[in-house]
Formats: structure tokens, C-alpha cells, sequence
């Protein structure tokens, strides 16, 4: 017996291809391996055919000795016929579905690459010129449009084509067709298509959007499938799978109107089958999670571009010469926290040394030693071209450490297990949470909270890095506040592939702007013509000498130069050249933290390397309402405990202590110090209790309160804000934080000097509670406006307030209306009796005395006449 059949939950192209090949094994049995689609019970039934359709049911299997299988070639897909597969069977296949190691291996096979595999038995039957009936005509175009969306889908050929006008030419009604594809839904099928809306979830998988949906039905009839295409078209999908979960088993549904999705590879990955555009599988076994897990995995493996070496390498190398002693290479590994590097000669490999091999050595003694006589020289090497699966299976099943990777000869780069390990969380987390990575562009949101100004810049800044053939980088701060929606125009652009300095330069000629380059840290500062400022700076790497101590910089890629950053929220950057303008880079999970809302550090030393970091972190946990992460508060902690401060240099601590006294948040920071044990190494006996905590809010507000005046004089905020902190120190104990915080400027300085002087006038008001507004105006006119304001927040009595808030309000800028010029008209001549007339002005004018130029001069005449010395002398 021969038997045409194809795969179960048979559709139009399916039952046609059986139709056609009827036609070329005219003594084969037509048999259905499975179910039927709704809308296929129907055209079945309608179909007038001189011979029956079989059942599974009536087949005798042992008689079978042929089996022509059309539109399939997986043993899986084809119910109790799969049993036959591999016994003996003589088997034909005529099929469109891509090559497949798991397809069955046909005696005789027509594979073709065509839309429909009724395309490929008409033309065959065209090219034997086989009579087909109209009827017959119109069955096979009912197939052909099915499965190329009535020609429209992007896996339609010519071929398609071809079939079809000859298909018209025999006779097929395109109304008939219409009707046997015209699939309405039942209520049912209404309701469950809701379902599978609201349950989508989009990912970006390759550079294609793939939508997931996912729902649950007691019982899976295979015409559900139409609901595939219905949502393709209400939602306008590009590549969709379904996920039906039936209790025991789920079925997968796929469907794809784009080349760069092969839903049939994806369907055959995980046990289907079925072409680029249309595919099915079946998952035993497994609950509706576990089967999106698999099918989000293999969608990676198949659209995902393949990752290669060069992908997730760390470059530069950093390479050890083969001369170099064994100490040196010591240090070498400690500066840079690596355990291990190739030894290299002008970037040609000769082995690979371990910090494990050092280790040991330096213990024998044998600290000049070159690192030739001790490095491995059997060492695998990889192309920067090779996949991520061949770089796995040589890490891990030859157990080497790190893999130098190879370009024309010379290393370019390294692949340590570490980057394996991160690539294989990559995964892991994208499975579990479906949290795929995504290119995500940020030109929109740059347009909603940027001015025009700065993105015209930020791009000008990408046409000068693509002439140079470097790329350009938005980083750190800025971009964590542009995705935070926070207000930041401190723009910070780092460099990769060239000299920041150089690139700095260039960009300033093009925009007519100033370069002050900082040769040592690779940096430079942009000044235009406005006035506004930008940074620059080389992609570099930073190692410490010692604990605290400044930074020595390389150069070095762009993951690196945000690896050396303070918290992983501050990594983030966005590309600047043209063809990637906004593109948001995440290397290391910012954009998480910022949604979990923790600052996190990047390595355990952090704060051992800078420990100005810990007070960093407290700032932006209190700035942006932040937690700090559980090992990060553990860091910090240890860090207080080796009193890491001891070596960090005064002006570094203070420009942190400045930043965060120019808070709003100042005082939640300062508490959190104080809890963490921060302040009291700032200076041991500065507190912070409740008492002290009112006091500085208290400055605070008077701050504001003199801002709010737009008097002519601004008071340098900051400072008013560390006399309220220090507040409880006395003359030497403040002198000696001043020479620790290496403060410096000659009003600062004045403005410190002059707290003594400060306070013995609050002491002096508080003893006498009514002054003249002159003997006030005397009492205060040599103090900075810094310790006014400072004085005006302690001030505790009413009258004392208000005394102060007179000077500041009205008696520190009192003037008086006549100057010399006019003495001399009155007769006053230039000498020590002028002087005195005006300071007797001024107090008569600070008192309410007088009030007008005409007082004033009636004053000076009557001043003159009173004295005895006569007007002049």
C-alpha cells in the first residue's frame, strides 16, 4: 500500500499538497495523520473528489511499503506514521520547509525553497501537464494563498507566482478561495483572542521585535492557530509566537512576515516544525514558564546574531613582556586587579602568567626572575572572529584562565571567565525575567527634556568623532539624569578609538570654541563662546598607587573607562556618531539600579581606592531618594573601620563635603554620615544629634530667606552651611580642620577668621537688647555677610533677630546723599574733619535723623558752624 500524508493539524496547503500528489501516486490512499483545522472540516466537505479521504484509523501500517509525505519531513509531526520511519518504508518527500538534521531522508525528494509546497507539486504537475479540473484549481490556490497571505508574505517567490497563474488559467475561482479562507470567529475564539492580546509582551531579539503571547485552554483545537493572523493584523506584528497551554502539554503557534525571523527554525529547535513564515511545536511536559523559558532561548540561538570573540572581550590587553621580572609583574597584577595576562613581545603571544604562578615564586624567592622561565607556553589563542560556543567549549574544557584573542597576528584583546560568567548571567537573567536586551534609543526622550541647543551640539560632537574616525560617548551623570528626568546640562563626552585632547581641539575650531587641555588625565574642557562648558576626556582606565591616592590614568575602551566609575548608575553613556545617535549603552545593569533605585558599587575596593566614594554614595542615596545597596553599606562600613580617610588628601575631602552642603537634602546627609561613622572622620568631635540637625536646617532657611532679598552681595552658601557643622569646634579645633581641608582663598579665609569676631558680637547683642541702628550698623560693618548669616541663625531672642535681619535688610547698604564734593561747596575742606563729617551723616542717617539731601546739608552747615575750630581747619 502507498499513502500520501502529511503533518497533523492539517491546513489548506497541507490537504492541497496531498491533493496534488494524488495526482502523481494515483494508487496512493490520501490519509490524514492527525486533526484538521475548522475551516479545512468545512472545504473537505465541500470539495467534490473521485476518491475518498482516508482515516488514520482504517490504515493497515504493516502494508504499508511506501509513504509520500508532503509539506513535512519531521518523523514527530506526522501521528502513527513516524512508527514507520527508518523500518524499511520506501519514503517521498515533497516539501518547502528550510533543511533541517532532524528531517527525514527520503528515497526520492523535491525540496524546494517556494512559499507553499502546493506550489511545488503544481509546477510539477504543470511541467508533466497533468489535467487538473477547476475544482482542483481552486483547492491548490486556496493552499498557495494561504501560506504566502494571498502573495503577500515576504517567503512568496516568483515560483508562487508562476503556480498561480497557471492555477487561473485552469480554471480557479478566486471567490471560492476567498470563501474557504474567510475564517470568522465564535465568541469563544473572541474571547480567548483577548486574552492573548492583554498577555503580549514585546522583545527585541537580533535587532527584530518578536511579540509572546501566551493563554490557557482546557482543551487546543488546531484552527486556534487562526487567531495568529488575526492578531498579526489588528496589531501590525512583524513576527508573533503563541503559547497555548492545554494542562498537559503547550503548543506553540508561530507566525512571521519578516525574513529576519525564521519561525520554522525557531519551531524545529525545540522539537516542531514548519517554514520561515509559518511554524508549530508541541511541548510536553512543561508549564506555560518553562516553555516561554525554552522558547526565548531558542529564539536567541537562532535570530540572535551569533556573538563572537570580539563581542565580549576586555581590550586593550594589558600584556606582560617576557623579560619582565617576576615583581614587576607582581605589581603589575595588583595595579590593574587581574590574575592573570599574556605575555606578549611587540603583541605576539608567548604564553599566558597567573597571579597563582607569582604568587608561588615570589614565596620561593625568586623575585628577579624573568617571567619567561615560569609563564605557560602551551596556550590556546582565539580569533577575534570566533563564536562564543568554541571560546566556552576552550575555557572551559581546556580549564585555561584567560584567552588571549588573535587579529593579523597580535593580540588585541582577552576573554577571561569572568566574561564568560557575565555573558551566561546575560542569559540566565534574559530567561527568567525576559529581560532581553534591547537597543534602546533615547533620541525622543533627549528631544522631550533637552534644549534644541544641546542635541545640536551633542551631535556635532558625533559629525567630529565620525571624521576622525573615533566614536563619541554622552556619559555619566547626564545621562542618569536624562533617564531619571532630572535637570543636568553638565555634559561629560568620552572619547574611544583616539585622543580626547585631539578631539577636543578639532571640535573646537569647528564650533569657535576655547580647549583647556589637562595633559596628565587625557581630559580637556570646552569653553564657547556663551560661556557653556563641556568635558572631555580620553576612554581611559585608572589604577591607585596607593589607597586614596589621585588616580593613574591609560588609555583604554569605553567599558573599561565606565568600569572605573564611582556607582554602577553612573555608568551609562549614549553614542553620539551619526547611525547610532542615542543609542543608550548599559554595560553593567545601570539602568536596573535606577529602577530598583540603589546605588551599588562597581569592585569591593572602591572605597579603599577612593574613599571620598563613601560620602558620594550617601549623597546620591539622599539626592535622588536612593538606598545604598546591602554589600555597598558593607563596604562602607569596612572602610570606616580602616579609617581609609587617614591617607586622603584635604582638598579632595573637601570638595566632596562642599558638593554635599550644596544639597537640598545637606542635612539627611549629614545624619546618614553621622550613622555610618563618616563625620566623626572628617573631624572627631563634629556631631550630629537632633539638636545640631534643627540648627543647620535652621541656616538653611536663613539662606533662603536671604536669597530671597536679591540684595547686590551673594554669600558662598556652602560656607555659611560647614560654620553651621562645625559649629561646636572652638578657635583651634577649627583651625586645625581648616589645615587638614587645605581650604583656600583669601575671602574663605577672612570669613573663618572673622567667627570669633562673629560670635562676640551675638554676645554682645544678647547683653544688650536696644542698640541705635548706628551703634548696630558699628557693631557689625566689619563682619563678612557669610557670618551675619551665620549669626542670624544662631541668634536665639527675638530682638537679637531682628537687629540683624535690620542690618542685612536695610543698614549694611544705608549710604548718605552728599560726598566730598559737596563738603567742599558747604565750606568743608578735605582733611580728618571731613571724614568725621560724614561718618556723623551716616549716623545721623542710620538713627532716622535725617532724610533727605536737604537735611543732610542743613546738618553739615550746622556741624560746621557748632565746632570750635572754625569750617576748615
Amino acid at each position: 500500500m502507498e499513502v500520501i500524508t502529511s503533518h497533523t493539524n492539517a491546513d489548506f496547503d497541507t490537504f492541497a499538497s496531498m491533493v496534488a500528489a494524488k495526482k502523481l501516486y494515483p494508487e496512493a490512499r490520501v490519509v490524514f495523520s492527525g486533526s484538521l483545522e475548522k475551516g479545512l472540516k468545512k472545504a473537505v466537505e465541500s470539495v467534490r473528489l473521485p476518491y475518498p479521504i482516508d482515516r488514520i484509523r482504517d490504515i493497515d501500517l504493516s502494508r504499508v511499503t511506501r509513504l509520500i509525505l508532503v509539506d513535512t519531513r519531521h518523523a514527530g509531526r506526522i501521528g502513527p506514521f513516524g512508527a514507520l520511519i527508518g523500518k524499511g518504508v520506501d519514503v517521498h518527500v515533497y516539501d518547502h520547509h528550510a533543511e533541517d538534521k532532524d528531517a527525514v531522508r527520503g528515497t526520492y525528494e523535491v525540496i524546494r525553497p517556494y512559499g507553499s509546497s502546493t506550489t511545488v507539486l503544481t509546477l510539477i504537475l504543470k511541467d508533466k501537464a497533468l489535467d487538473i479540473t477547476p475544482d482542483e484549481a481552486t483547492l491548490f490556490m486556496a493552499g498557495i494563498y494561504e501560506d504566502t497571505g494571498s502573495l503577500s508574505y515576504p517567503s512568496t517567490t516568483e515560483s508562487d507566482y508562476d503556480a498561480a497563474r497557471f492555477l487561473l488559467s485552469r480554471g480557479a475561482d478566486l471567490v471560492k478561495v476567498s470563501a474557504f479562507l474567510r475564517k470568522e470567529l465564535t465568541p469563544e475564539e473572541v474571547s480567548l483572542l483577548n486574552e492573548f492580546l492583554h498577555s503580549e509582551t514585546s522583545y527585541t531579539i537580533g535587532g527584530s521585535e518578536i511579540v509572546v503571547s501566551d493563554g490557557y485552554i482546557e482543551r487546543y483545537a488546531g484552527d486556534i492557530a487562526t487567531l495568529a493572523h488575526r492578531m498579526m493584523d489588528i496589531e501590525g506584528m512583524s513576527s508573533l509566537f503563541m503559547l497555548v497551554d492545554s494542562g498537559d502539554r503547550v503548543h506553540v503557534i508561530a507566525r512571521s512576515r519578516t525574513p529576519k525571523v525564521d519561525v520554522g527554525k525557531v519551531a524545529r529547535a525545540i522539537g516542531g516544525g514548519g517554514h520561515s513564515s509559518a511554524a508549530s511545536a508541541t511541548l510536553k511536559g512543561m508549564t506555560l514558564i518553562e516553555a516561554k523559558e525554552t522558547l526565548l532561548s531558542a529564539l536567541r540561538r537562532a535570530v540572535s546574531p551569533e556573538r563572537t570573540a570580539r563581542d565580549i572581550m576586555s581590550y586593550p590587553p594589558i600584556t606582560v613582556q617576557p623579560g619582565t621580572i617576576l615583581k614587576d609583574a607582581m605589581e603589575l597584577m595588583r595595579r590593574y586587579g587581574i590574575n592573570a595576562a599574556p605575555v606578549a613581545r611587540n603583541g605576539t603571544v608567548q604564553g599566558v602568567i597567573t597571579r597563582q604562578v607569582l604568587d608561588k615564586a615570589v614565596f620561593h624567592g625568586l623575585f628577579d626572575a624573568p617571567v619567561s622561565d615560569y609563564m605557560t607556553t602551551e596556550v590556546e589563542t582565539v580569533a577575534d572572529s570566533t563564536s562564543v560556543d568554541e571560546i566556552r567549549e576552550k575555557v572551559v574544557g581546556h580549564g585555561q584562565r584567560l584567552l588571549p584573542v588573535i587579529k593579523e597576528r597580535k593580540v588585541v584583546g582577552v576573554i577571561t571567565r569572568t566574561d564568560l560568567l557575565k555573558l551566561l548571567q546575560e542569559e540566565l537573567q534574559e530567561s527568567l525575567t525576559g529581560a532581553s536586551k534591547k537597543v534602546r534609543h533615547l533620541s525622543k526622550l533627549m528631544r522631550e527634556r533637552l534644549p534644541e541647543w544641546v542635541i545640536d551640539l551633542l551631535r556635532k560632537a558625533g559629525d567630529t568623532a565620525e571624521a576622525e574616525g573615533v566614536k563619541a560617548y554622552a556619559v555619566g551623570g547626564f545621562v542618569r539624569d536624562l533617564l531619571l528626568r532630572r535637570e543636568n546640562l553638565d555634559v561629560d563626552i568620552v572619547v574611544e578609538g583616539g585622543d580626547g585632547i585631539a578631539f577636543a581641539t578639532d571640535f573646537a575650531k569647528r564650533q569657535k570654541a576655547r580647549v583647556k587641555p589637562h595633559l596628565r588625565f587625557r581630559t580637556a574642557v570646552l569653553i564657547f563662546p556663551d560661556g557653556f562648558k563641556v568635558d572631555v576626556a580620553t576612554a581611559r582606565l585608572e589604577y591607585y598607587e596607593r589607597p586614596a591616592a589621585l588616580p593613574t590614568v591609560e588609555q583604554s575602551s569605553l567599558k573599561l573607562d565606565l568600569y572605573r566609575r564611582d556607582f554602577i548608575i553612573n555608568t551609562l553613556a549614549i553614542a553620539l556618531n551619526p547611525g547610532k545617535f542615542g543609542e543608550l549603552i548599559d554595560f553593567f545593569g545601570a539602568q536596573k539600579d535606577l529602577k530598583e533605585r540603589t546605588v551599588r558599587v562597581l569592585h569591593n575596593l572602591s572605597f579603599v581606592e577612593d574613599p571620598t566614594r563613601a560620602l558620594r554614595a550617601v549623597r546620591f542615596a539622599e539626592k535622588f531618594d536612593f538606598k545604598i545597596g546591602k554589600h555597598t553599606l558593607n563596604l562602607i562600613k569596612n572602610a570606616v573601620k580602616i579609617n581609609v580617610f587617614r591617607e586622603l588628601s584635604g582638598a579632595r575631602l573637601l570638595d566632596e563635603l562642599r558638593n554635599i552642603l550644596k544639597e537640598e537634602t545637606a542635612a539627611k546627609c549629614m545624619k546618614r554620615l553621622s550613622e555610618l561613622g563618616l563625620l566623626r572622620l572628617t573631624h572627631p568631635l563634629i556631631t550630629w544629634d537632633m539638636e545640631r540637625e534643627i540648627f543647620f536646617e535652621r541656616t538653611r532657611e536663613t539662606l533662603k530667606w536671604h536669597e530671597l532679598l536679591y540684595t547686590r552681595d551673594k554669600a558662598e552658601e556652602w560656607l555659611v552651611l560647614f560654620l553651621a557643622l562645625t559649629d561646636e569646634l572652638d578657635e583651634e579645633e577649627l583651625a586645625v580642620l581648616i589645615r587638614r581641608l587645605m581650604i583656600t582663598g583669601k575671602k574663605r579665609m577672612e570669613v573663618l577668621a572673622a567667627r570669633r569676631e562673629g560670635l562676640k558680637a551675638l554676645s554682645i547683642l544678647n547683653s544688650d537688647g536696644t542698640r541705635a541702628n548706628s551703634a548696630l550698623f558699628d557693631l557689625l560693618q566689619g563682619l563678612p555677610l557669610e557670618i551675619i548669616i551665620y549669626v542670624l541663625a544662631k541668634a536665639e531672642r527675638e530682638s537679637v533677630k531682628k537687629a540683624l535681619a535690620t542690618y542685612i535688610t536695610r543698614l549694611k547698604y544705608m549710604e548718605v546723599s552728599l560726598n566730598g564734593v559737596d563738603l567742599k561747596r558747604l565750606g568743608v575742606k578735605e582733611g580728618p574733619f571731613m571724614g568725621e563729617v560724614l561718618s556723623e551723616l551716616l549716623k545721623k542717617r542710620l538713627d532716622g535723623e535725617l532724610s533727605s539731601r536737604e537735611d543732610e546739608e542743613a546738618f553739615v552747615r550746622k556741624y560746621a558752624r557748632g565746632k570750635k575750630t572754625p569750617a576748615g581747619k
